[in-house]
Order: structure tokens, then C-alpha cells, then sequence
């Protein structure tokens, strides 16, 4: 392991193992500090944010941006305070943690034995979401996660999620689609982050006006094995709640083939998640590049990455 490798390790470790046990005002204050602090310095990730929030507000300003971005920022750390409290939370500090609205397409679904895919982007704090679908509604589900580097801290995000209720499969191995089609023909409940797959596999759709790719999986199992495709987005305010929206489901289309459902599909999901995301924009929490228009060039065969 390579000394970067270990003090990333480390310094997650530490907040898991610090933060978690100061008082809550503590950690919120602490949480905005750092947010504020790491908005000054106007690092790559702060003005990747600020960039991508330009494409959901194209009329914003530059104050108008920096501003949000600011409140991206804070959102961005009240999601890792809350994270790394996560596990001392009591059932009763998780149940009283979120809110939703029209949560009856989950229920019934599940009611039903149909079995659900909850697809959602990077927003708020879904690792909350997870941990309160298994302690208020005691309903057991299954996600995954990508392989992160090192591989110890890899184990620690398993770990943790497991620890909240969740069954973790790694993302990579080519064994996670089969498995999660298990599930959900059994009945069961799948949650996957969805809005953001730049890989040769991903879904080209229109997102905010400018093409993307978003993973195919959620539309792919709906299809396979005749799940619910439910969206989901989630944001805060400025009480100690978070609040979250199911979506109505996406249907499969009646006509096409597969490739052609499967694109119907996700444009309906990402128009789903956008709705949430211009409503919420300073809980969308993507520092990284999204639309394609935003990708660096890849070498020519032959050349030199």
C-alpha cells in the first residue's frame, strides 16, 4: 500500500472513529467549518461542483454560483458527519432522521411481492435512506459498491454499510446484475446510486439539456425480472430531518427491443432525477465530471494515455 493510500485510509478511519462519538451541534459545527474552510481554497472538486451546477442553472450568476456552491459544500459534509455517526445512532435517531413523500410505491410494491429497484443520484445522504428503510420499515435490501482503493478502505465502506442492515456486493466481477435478479424475482428490495456511469456500458440520455451516460443496471433488472424501477431523491433543510420523495414508476415500454426499452427507461429516470436535482441543487453532491461534453479526450489507439 502506497503512503497516499494509507493516509486516506487513516484519516477515514479517523472520522469513523472520532467523529461518531462527539455531541451532534458539535459535529454539525465541525462539519460546516471544514465545508467552509474547503470552499475558500476553491480546490478542483469545489469548482467541478460549481461547473456542474452551471448546467443546472444556466441563468445563475457567478455570485449566484459561488453561493451554491458554498451551500453544496455544506450539504457535502453534513452527508460525512452524518455518516461517521451513523452507526451510534440509537433506532430511534434513525427513524426520526427522514421523511418521505409517497412512500406508498414502496410498500405496495414490496406488499405486493413484486419485488422494487430504488434508483437514485448522489444526493443528500442515502446511507441515511438505507439505514432508515431497514429500521422504520424493517425491510432487508441489497446494493453495491465500487471497488475504492485501497482495498481497506474498500472493506471499512462495506463494513459499514453491512453494519447499517445493507447486503453489499462489489461492484466489479461480473457476478452483481445475477445476483440482485435473485433478489428482487424473490420479492426483495434493490437500491442503487444511478445517475452517473461513464463506462462504455452506461446509457446515453438528456440531462439538463446535454447528453450523459447513466448505468443501464436499474433498467435492465425491471425488465429481466419484472420489478418495480422506482426514482428516488432526497435533500435537507434546515432542521436536523432529512426529507425524501418517491417517485411514480417507470414502466417498461410495451415496443422495442431490449437496447431500445432500456434507453426509454433511463431517460425517464434521469428526467426523474433532475426534477429532484432542480429542486434541491445544493444537495446534488457531484464533484466529479458528468456530461460528456466534459471529458477529457481519449488517446488515439497507439497513443499514450
Amino acid at each position: 500500500m502506497s503512503a497516499r493510500d494509507r493516509l486516506t485510509d487513516s484519516l477515514y478511519g479517523l472520522g469513523w472513529g472520532a467523529v461518531k462519538k462527539l455531541p451532534e451541534p458539535v459535529a454539525v459545527r465541525l462539519g460546516r467549518t471544514i465545508a467552509d474552510l474547503t470552499w475558500k481554497r476553491r480546490g478542483k472538486g469545489v469548482r467541478r461542483l460549481e461547473s456542474n451546477y452551471a448546467r443546472v442553472l444556466p441563468d445563475a450568476s457567478p455570485e449566484r454560483l459561488a453561493e451554491l456552491s458554498r451551500a453544496g459544500m455544506r450539504s457535502y459534509l453534513r452527508y460525512w458527519m452524518e455518516s461517521f455517526r451513523l452507526p451510534a445512532w440509537s433506532a430511534d435517531r434513525v427513524r426520526e432522521g427522514l421523511t418521505v413523500k409517497d412512500l406508498h410505491h414502496l410498500t405496495d410494491g414490496i406488499a405486493a411481492g413484486r419485488g422494487v429497484v430504488l434508483a437514485l443520484p448522489h444526493m443528500a445522504n442515502w446511507d441515511l435512506a438505507g439505514a432508515w428503510v431497514t429500521t422504520e420499515l424493517r425491510i432487508p435490501f441489497t446494493t453495491v459498491a465500487e471497488r475504492l482503493k485501497p482495498e481497506t478502505l474498500y472493506d471499512r465502506f462495506v463494513a459499514y454499510r453491512e453494519g447499517l442492515g445493507m447486503e453489499v456486493l462489489p461492484h466489479s466481477g461480473g457476478t452483481a446484475f445475477g445476483t440482485l435478479a435473485r433478489r428482487l424475482r424473490d420479492g426483495g428490495l434493490v437500491c442503487l446510486v444511478a445517475e452517473r456511469d461513464l463506462s462504455s456500458s452506461g446509457v446515453e440520455v438528456q440531462f439538463f439539456g446535454e447528453a450523459t451516460r447513466i448505468p443501464a443496471g436499474p433498467a435492465l433488472l425491471a425488465q429481466q425480472t419484472g420489478a418495480l424501477l422506482l426514482p428516488v431523491t432526497l435533500w435537507y433543510d434546515d432542521s436536523p430531518v432529512m426529507r425524501g420523495r418517491i417517485h411514480p414508476p417507470i414502466e417498461v415500454p410495451e415496443a422495442g427491443n431490449r437496447a431500445e426499452k432500456t434507453s426509454v427507461m433511463a431517460q425517464a429516470l434521469a428526467d426523474a432525477f433532475a426534477s429532484g436535482i432542480a429542486d434541491h441543487p445544493e444537495d446534488w453532491h457531484m464533484l466529479q465530471r458528468l456530461w460528456l461534453a466534459d471529458l477529457e479526450p481519449r488517446p488515439a489507439d497507439g497513443e499514450r494515455p
